[in-house]
């Protein structure tokens, strides 16, 4: 047993460093004085002021966190609904085709979709005028839907997991349906719904190939625009770039938890 114990100790610390580690190589080489990144210069902070001042990088961060934003919003509304259906509408025609495509995004491959969407707009175009090109509103069309897949999946095992007597008394003590959603439903899933807001946002913000095909001139997403510089090679800016994108992310993650911790504690007795 006690073999066994330190078996399992040592492959989880292995698969901890496996993933970690080059993280946190990245964010200690973010402050490397050198312009060489293999090449420790000493500590600095200049590549963060010299990232700050490229216009092209933050121009592009900040239309990569607007899309991300609003693709995660519609997605988790959207999805959320689609979920809600397919949970407690009961059987229904058309239930499994309506399950299979919103569920085909998971399963498809991000070239098939971003081509697919690619056509789709492009004959939208030419037969109604709309989207005039391709650029921020295209992108977050095609980001919506392919995350509204993933909120979708996580709000349908929530409401499969759910206790579903807590809205038969609610209905028995004279709840709309409306209210019912909105007082008791929504608050129980709300967990979920922030888990799926969260995957969608980063799935949008670390989207490379799709937004590759629905994007036009001038409208290049963030990791569009550092695919195209490390393949010239990796610059002290993007590592500074990618540990600013970690923290937030960090930053999101630990408020999620607070959050529906928070909510736990209230809704328990």
């Amino acid at each position: 047993m006690k073999r066994r114990s330190w078996f399992l100790k040592g492959s989880a610390l292995f698969g901890f460093l496996f993933l970690y580690a080059p993280i946190v190589s990245l964010i200690i080489y973010s402050f490397n004085a050198s312009k060489l990144v293999t090449v420790w210069g000493g500590w600095s902070l200049k590549w963060y002021g010299a990232l700050f001042q490229n216009d092209q990088i933050m121009d592009a961060a900040i239309l990569s966190f607007k899309i991300a934003i609003i693709s995660a919003t519609l997605a988790a509304v959207l999805g959320t609904m689609a979920g809600f259906v397919l949970s407690r509408m009961g059987p229904f025609r058309g239930k499994t085709l309506l399950g299979g495509w919103v569920t085909a995004p998971l399963v498809m491959p991000e070239v098939i979709t971003g081509l697919s969407l690619l056509l789709l707009f492009v004959a939208m175009e030419s037969l109604f005028g709309w989207p005039a090109g391709r650029g921020e509103v295209t992108i977050i069309i095609a980001h919506t839907t392919f995350c509204l897949a993933y909120v979708a999946v996580v709000v349908q095992s929530r409401l499969s997991s759910m206790d579903k007597t807590l809205e038969e008394a609610a209905m028995d003590l004279g709840a709309k349906p409306s209210s019912l959603f909105f007082l008791v439903t929504l608050p129980l899933i709300a967990p979920a719904i922030i888990s799926g807001w969260l995957l969608s946002f980063t799935l949008s913000l670390d989207d490379l190939v799709i937004a590759s095909f629905v994007s036009g001139p001038g409208n290049s997403t963030l990791p569009m625009v550092i695919f195209s510089k490390v393949r010239l090679g990796v610059t002290p800016e993007v590592n500074a770039l990618a540990s600013l994108m970690i923290l937030a992310v960090s930053i999101a993650v630990i408020a999620a938890i607070v959050i529906m911790r928070r909510q736990t504690k209230f809704q328990q007795p």
